[in-house]
């Protein structure tokens, strides 16, 4: 059962601004739930389980709620709520704001609608992403983290450094870490440098925090590896707008890393990320390590007869069946029409069977292309003779594909 698209309640009477939040909702994969006023909305929850509202999108003014007792509601059930009003003044601005709300928008230009389908596009990604918080005091850790739940951040505290690199070893979701400086047993200077040795700025973002409002301290924390640094009492407008920076810096760093490290066409690692996941693999000393060489027959015929669209089905589609059949091994495509397949650590004799049932499954498998039916092979040349040389098993795969391709399409052949 796939899961359910999570849900946006938007209460709004402006008929034009609901047509456009709904528009961009469903642009970001989301269903707007739409009323136009207070009463509407309490018989809308009424219907519906509040944790299926990934978000409220409300307005400030609505007919049967004025003063924004409307915001007030969806607080109340625990929906992170953001707000949009006409009114520009100071007093509704400050009056949104003391209010636990995750932003306050203006409806200022058309650019601000841009903004919310970013915002909310925001808050559906911080539900995987961890934030751990160390300090030692109780109350900031709580103020904190009630201002990351609004945000739907996965929140874990810690109250001093050593307490926060123990979190950082259990939890594997943990993006940010925003550290206080003055604690006890570890500092939060010494836990950031701590934390540096082994885990760089571009894998984990780090803030620090600090009450003294001291611009060496600043300095210090960048200097230890911190990323960011925010003197108390902060924003909470900036201390969102530091936090999704710090976040966004490290998704833009892993896009990176996966646009350099995958083949655009299969979304297979490609040859340099191979090489560079067997190196780490190698330093563990593997054992039962199997290499496989997979070439896709007949692709160059396909392309002339087909057109290159349909040898690049063809090779899609291969891919995906590689990735079926082995769903622990390490599957790239070094290039053209071959794929490598690093195997370690399970057993020969299922890695062998791995081999063989993806062949007869590719054997009997049809690619449809534009009305066309085409059948394609794969030659596969396979070797368990591994003396910690990768590149050496290697040669011995790539001499076992030559042999089955010179015994005809669709060969496996193993030593």
């Amino acid at each position: 059962m796939q899961d359910e698209v999570p849900k946006v309640l938007v209460i709004e009477d402006s008929v034009t601004s609901m047509k456009v939040i709904k528009h961009l909702i469903m642009n970001v994969g989301l269903e707007p739930v739409g009323v136009n006023c207070l009463a509407d909305a309490e018989m809308a929850l009424a219907r519906t389980n509040a944790d299926e509202f990934l978000c409220a999108v409300v307005d400030y003014c609505l007919p049967d709620a004025l003063d924004g007792e409307a915001i007030d509601f969806t607080i109340s059930a625990a929906i992170p709520t953001v707000v949009i009003t006409g009114r520009l003044d100071e007093a509704t601005r400050t009056s949104v704001l003391n209010r636990d709300v995750v932003d306050y928008i203006p409806k200022e230009n058309a650019q601000v609608y841009e903004y919310l389908g970013r915002l909310i596009k925001r808050l559906e990604k911080n539900r995987e992403i961890g934030v751990l918080v160390v300090d030692d005091s109780r109350l900031s850790r709580t103020m904190i983290t009630s201002l990351l739940d609004r945000h739907n951040f996965i929140t874990y505290e810690a109250s001093d450094g050593e307490e926060g690199l123990a979190a950082l070893r259990q939890y594997k979701n943990i993006q940010l870490v925003i550290t206080d400086e003055n604690m006890p047993n570890m500092t939060g200077l010494d836990m950031v440098a701590e934390i540096r040795r082994t885990i760089s700025k571009d894998d984990l973002a780090i803030i620090g925090l600090s009450g003294e409002g001291s611009s060496a301290l600043s300095a210090r924390f960048i200097k230890s590896g911190a990323n960011d640094y925010l003197n108390k009492p902060y924003c909470h407008e900036e201390f969102f707008c530091r936090v999704i920076q710090n976040v966004e810096y490290i998704e833009n760093i892993e896009a990176i890393r996966r646009a350099s490290n995958t083949d655009y066409l299969t979304g297979l690692p490609n040859r340099r990320h191979f090489f560079t996941r067997i190196s780490a693999n190698l330093k563990i000393a593997p054992v039962n390590v199997v290499i496989g060489m997979v070439d896709v027959d007949m692709v160059h015929w396909i392309n002339e007869s087909y057109g290159y669209e349909a040898g690049d089905k063809v090779l899609k589609e291969i891919a995906a069946l590689l990735e079926k059949h082995f769903p622990n091994s390490h599957v790239s495509r070094f290039g053209g029409e071959e794929f490598c397949i690093y195997s370690s650590g399970l057993p020969i004799a299922s890695i062998a069977g791995a081999f063989e049932a993806f062949q007869e499954e590719v054997s009997h498998h049809r690619v449809y292309f534009e009305g066309n039916e085409i059948q394609s092979k794969v030659s596969i040349g396979v070797t368990s003779q591994f003396n910690g040389d990768i590149h050496e098993s290697l040669k011995v795969a790539g001499a076992n594909l030559h042999k089955a391709r010179e015994q005809g399409d669709n060969q496996v052949v193993f030593s």
